[in-house]
């Protein structure tokens, strides 16, 4: 399985971007998808989680501000990120679960950059 995150870049205080993350490969085997990410000098920390179903969980950081959504027939996640504030900056990285293997996949991860 590969995960190919894009969508990243450098946005002004509130403003919005969307994230996308394709996957490849043995995509049969992706349940659960998300989104994390890594600040420097900090702990990778969930970002949006969504099943295959469609149940999503958020931090409290981005409740109401971000969404998560994935397409199925395109084997894509969606992080859509609104009002961003200077502490969403980060590498945020796409995650792809084999629950039934207990294996996660992860992108190479994309910069967000929100400047105040």
């Amino acid at each position: 399985v590969q995960l190919q995150a894009s969508g990243g870049g450098l946005v002004q205080v509130g403003g919005s971007l969307r994230l996308s993350c394709a996957a490849s490969g043995s995509i049969f085997r992706i349940n659960d998808m998300g989104w994390y990410r890594q600040a420097p000098g900090k702990q990778r920390e969930l970002v949006a989680h969504i099943t295959v179903g469609g149940s999503t969980t958020y931090a409290d950081s981005v409740k109401g501000r971000f969404s998560i959504s994935r397409n199925n027939a395109k084997n894509t996640v969606f992080l859509q990120m609104n009002s961003l504030k200077p502490e969403d900056t980060a590498v945020y990285y796409c995650n792809g679960r084999d629950i039934m293997r207990g294996i996660d996949y992860w992108g190479q991860g994309t910069l967000v950059t929100v400047s105040s």
